[in-house]
């Protein structure tokens, strides 16, 4: 009897969620019920052939994007009609009722053979407003939802099935043994990690004496960038007002804006381009008052190039993870700065970032590498 209502249940999506954009998406602010399978949220429209947006779900991506393996990410966010998100120091706060969320793929040849995206990681580089992500193209992995309720910020892992018809709640998250391909043609197998919903909060807490998460990638900084829509090339701060999802933006150039990944735009320095690396990949734990504070390494976007940006400082508690060196950065010598060696480990006692990867991100690390080196020496 179960096998048959799953039969049917299976047959009811691929004939139903076509047309799930005829409804919005679902307005949960409070209680605990949440629902086991990604499409009872109605933010993604399934067909055949592409996984497509609801009516009023915007997508957007970021100037400089958080490493995770090489997978790509499509993301998205939507506010309930009539609510506004609006801009604070900053940051943007969104109303009660709004969904953001990050489905993780990796792009696949006509083989199927999962493929490495190139360096700029484009996050959404298969997607398009108007045609979506194509299924024949990609291998679905997960899908996060992070809900603002009444009583604050709830994630949500949701695991894509093999038939990439429908994605599962998966409280204790999962993990997926992956093979790589490189662009060289080279194999490099790794275990992908989804997190469990306990351990969002060790990159989504911006407090260390805190469990309460927020969002981290859709802040000013981040998003202050074009986006390819549908009806053109458009900043996306200045779309999220014209669609009516966030107040007064006033004019985008005036605001705050990390490097463009990976090359940045015309006459963004190296320094800007490794900080804002830093910032995406590294500041949420790395901060005055995140959960990485104890270490006295401030990694956010606005900390002076001094001791706290780890110049000449020794570690306060790297323990073994300092691979013998004595300093976090070492102007002008990346081979003996203990941030390097962390990041080129893969080592879980040892490598930053803790949570996110399994393998070494060669692009990032470069261009840390290059910022360390070009600094005059100084120890």
């Amino acid at each position: 009897m179960k096998a048959v209502s799953r039969i049917i249940a299976v047959g009811l999506l691929a004939l139903g969620l076509t047309g799930c954009s005829e409804q919005p998406p679902l307005l949960k602010t409070t209680g605990d019920d949440y629902p086991e399978k990604l499409s009872e949220w109605r933010i993604h429209d399934i067909s055949k052939t592409a996984l497509k947006l609801n009516n009023g779900v915007l997508p957007y991506d970021l100037n400089t994007p958080l490493f995770t393996d090489y997978a790509s990410k499509l993301r998205t966010v939507w506010v309930p009609e009539g609510k506004q998100a609006t801009m604070v120091n900053g940051d943007i706060e969104y109303p009660v009722g709004t969904i953001i969320t990050k489905t993780f793929y990796y792009p696949v040849d006509d083989q199927g053979n999962r493929m490495k995206v190139n360096a700029s990681e484009g996050s959404a580089v298969l997607f398009t407003e108007g045609n979506g992500l194509p299924l024949d193209k990609v291998h679905l992995i997960e899908t996060r939802l992070l809900v603002h309720q009444e009583n604050g910020w709830m994630a949500l892992p949701y695991v894509w099935n093999e038939q990439q018809t429908e994605a599962s709640l998966e409280w204790a998250g999962e993990s997926k043994p992956l093979e790589l391909v490189h662009k060289d043609g080279s194999t490099e197998k790794f275990t992908y990690m989804v997190p469990d919903a306990n351990q969002c909060s060790g990159c989504h807490a911006p407090e260390s004496y805190s469990k309460a998460i927020e969002p981290l990638g859709p802040r000013v900084r981040h998003l202050n960038r074009d986006f390819a829509y549908a009806s053109g090339s458009a900043n996306q701060l200045a779309h999220w007002e014209q669609q009516g999802i966030l107040a007064s933006v006033g004019d985008p150039t005036l605001l705050p804006a990390n490097a463009l990944w990976p090359h940045g735009r015309e006459g963004e320095s190296l320094d800007k381009r490794a900080r804002s690396y830093l910032d995406a990949n590294c500041s949420h734990c790395h901060n005055p008052k995140g959960p990485g504070n104890t270490s006295g390494l401030f990694l956010n976007m606005d900390t002076p190039s001094d001791t706290r940006l780890g110049l000449c400082k020794r570690p306060i508690a790297a323990g073994r993870g300092s691979g013998g060196f004595v300093v976090d950065i070492k102007p002008g010598n990346a081979d003996e700065s203990i941030l390097t060696y962390r990041m080129q480990s893969k080592d879980p006692g040892e490598m930053m970032p803790e949570l996110g990867r399994a393998l070494v991100h060669g692009e990032g690390l470069e261009i840390v590498r290059q910022w360390i080196n070009a600094m005059e020496p100084e120890c």
